[in-house]
């Protein structure tokens, strides 16, 4: 065995090395994603965790979550209460465009509370 041949076995052995360059966009992305991420995680009951933990990024766990929770007749149920308990007790046989309108200031009013309590924790 010469010495190219030698060189080219060894050579062909050694892993090749990609310096990916992560920007600090990228960081600051990827640092919230795993904030929510575990923000959501905390919000689920404990026998829940292990089946949601699977999930790597915040934008999976939260479809997860929304298909596993979101359309079942226990939850809309708490949020007719909540909706009634907020606005008008008279929700059932309200019209539609009232009932749009009202979610809609229920919505805003809880983004506005809950981007005042995340500015207040910063």
């Amino acid at each position: 065995m010469d010495l190219d041949t030698a060189q080219t076995t060894t050579t062909a052995k050694l892993p090749i090395l990609k310096h990916s360059h992560v920007t600090t966009e990228e960081k600051a992305q990827k640092k919230n994603d795993m904030k929510a991420r575990s923000m959501l995680l905390m919000a689920l009951p404990n026998e829940h965790l292990m089946t949601f933990n699977k999930y790597k990024d915040a934008k999976t766990l939260f479809a997860a979550i929304q298909t596993r929770f979101g359309a079942n007749e226990a939850t809309k149920k708490t949020q007719r209460t909540l909706l009634k308990q907020m606005n008008k007790p008279d929700l059932d046989t309200m019209s539609f465009n009232d009932l749009y309108n009202n979610f809609k200031i229920v919505e805003q009013e809880v983004k506005g509370t809950a981007s005042s309590s995340s500015s207040s924790s910063s």
